[in-house]
């Protein structure tokens, strides 16, 4: 195809998806010629009816510019020049967050409904790259988790991610949630944003903005920063945050990464919270003792990790025996089941998530702690060694509610392992994947032959290792809750 008519099919792909209108259609076309350094166009603009996924279109426009040395053949160059394309025709931060509501008089969902297709079609939300994930369903005596082998984003390290929250380094933006990443170009080491559109939000009477995530690991994945640089902290504060954002937009939850090393997210410089408009498997977890404190039923749930579920029509009620669990939890130790509170470090913390159901207060506390040992030094509650050939990465809020997000390289992986466990091939091809040897032989003592079920069968042993009572018994978690008056 030429690559006028490449061109041509970018411009119809904008007109298609109200981008832009079609006295705008020569402007474009002018505009993408001119980055593409073309200097001669034949024939008339025809807006096509149909087009191809955006992914292809874009393909074909840095194909071009690499061939013709605008660009070199790296994947960070092919990612910058695709997202400054795309910038063309991505209407100005003003316009979005005027029209955003505009809408938002309409409903809540009216407004979200807008922002995120809009993400969508300017492909911040790099949807057809997602569409390449693996996804399946594992049953449980805990009910059925989400997994998903992640084909949009690399596997990160534990230890990497405990050493941004300690980078001093001079830097612009200074972390990938910062305000400043709106329209930022990107480098050879920062994603480019030039797509990227933030609405600001009013939250506990603080500047907050709303963003949507570019790998939307679940449906209107959005994420809730704050116009600070501030590094993340659970408090009391951070529940107001969240409820006053649910009172904002019902139809979404939010929740928050726990704010230490080890229990937190990938970001923990920057104060920020995850939502969207999906159930998870938690949502659905049964309950396994119940106790009221002042109106506020605090349910324990039967899942992996040890997680108190609130429930009160009473908000500020609701607040309160929140912020009395925090406080009790940070300051917990029972030396004789391995929970220690402090030792020169905090090492309690909560992973909280709030939603409204049927107008009532929802909050989810998980219990967390972030201790290490010699016998367990990426965290005694953190995936064990013997699991990292699946899951190394932190278990943070997605995964908490029971949606895995496993890595990339386990496509070809699990693949390999599957057809070695059925004979298609040698086992000397084993040395191709040593860090699953271990795990063959287990497999192949247990005769197992469904290979995405046993994945999924590490992924819940994942999340019982960061069971925090997992030394105990439910009559020590009892004796905690009974504690909180």
């Amino acid at each position: 195809m030429k690559i006028i008519d490449v061109i041509n099919e970018f411009v119809s792909y904008s007109f298609n998806h109200n981008l832009i209108k079609e006295s705008d259609t020569i402007y474009l076309f002018n505009k993408i010629m001119g980055i593409l350094k073309i200097e001669y166009r034949e024939g008339e603009i025809v807006l096509l009816k149909d087009t191809r996924i955006i992914d292809e279109i874009l393909d074909d426009i840095i194909d071009y510019a690499v061939t013709n040395k605008i660009i070199g053949d790296y994947l960070y160059e092919r990612d910058l020049f695709d997202t400054l394309i795309m910038d063309t025709v991505t209407p100005l931060p003003s316009q979005v967050v005027s029209e955003f509501f505009d809408r938002f008089k309409t409903s809540p969902k009216s407004a979200t409904d807008y922002f995120f297709k809009l993400m969508n079609d300017v492909n911040y939300i790099r949807s057809n790259r997602i569409k390449k994930n693996i996804s399946f369903t594992k049953s449980s005596k805990y009910g059925d988790f989400l997994i998903t082998i992640n084909l949009s984003k690399p596997e990160k390290d534990p230890r990497a991610i405990a050493s941004v929250k300690k980078d001093n380094t001079k830097k612009y933006p200074k972390c990938m949630l910062c305000i400043e990443n709106v329209g930022f170009v990107g480098s050879s080491t920062l994603q480019a944003r030039n797509n990227l559109r933030v609405i600001p939000i009013k939250i506990n009477n603080e500047d907050f903005y709303l963003q949507y995530s570019p790998y939307t690991y679940y449906n209107e994945h959005c994420i809730v920063f704050k116009k600070e640089h501030e590094d993340m902290k659970i408090n009391y504060d951070t529940f107001k945050r969240l409820f006053d954002f649910i009172e904002i937009f019902p139809h979404y939850f939010l929740g928050s990464n726990a704010d230490l090393p080890i229990v937190g997210g990938s970001i923990l410089n920057h104060e920020h919270y995850q939502g969207g408009n999906f159930t998870f498997p938690l949502d659905r977890a049964s309950v396994r003792f119940t106790k009221e404190l002042n109106g506020v039923k605090i349910n324990y749930l039967n899942w992996p990790l040890d997680v108190l579920r609130l429930e009160s029509n009473d908000r500020e009620k609701l607040l309160e025996v929140a912020n009395k669990i925090l406080d009790k939890w940070r300051a917990y130790d029972n030396k004789a089941i391995n929970i220690i509170s402090n030792d020169g470090e905090p090492h309690n913390t909560i992973t909280p998530i709030a939603r409204i159901i049927d107008g009532k207060y929802i909050l989810n506390l998980v219990l967390r702690n972030n201790l290490t040992s010699s016998e367990h030094p990426y965290g005694l509650y953190h995936p064990f060694i013997k699991y990292h050939n699946i899951k190394k990465e932190n278990i943070g809020l997605i995964e908490v509610m029971g949606l895995a997000i496993l890595p990339p390289r386990l496509k070809n992986e699990v693949a390999l392992l599957s057809d070695i466990l059925s004979g298609k091939e040698s086992e000397e091809r084993l040395e191709e994947i040593k860090i699953h040897k271990d795990w063959y032989y287990e497999l192949k003592e247990k005769g197992a032959t469904d290979i995405y079920s046993e994945v999924g069968e590490v992924f819940i042993k994942v999340l019982e290792c960061c069971g925090v009572f997992r030394y105990g018994s439910e009559s020590d978690v009892k004796k905690f809750v009974d504690s909180i008056e």
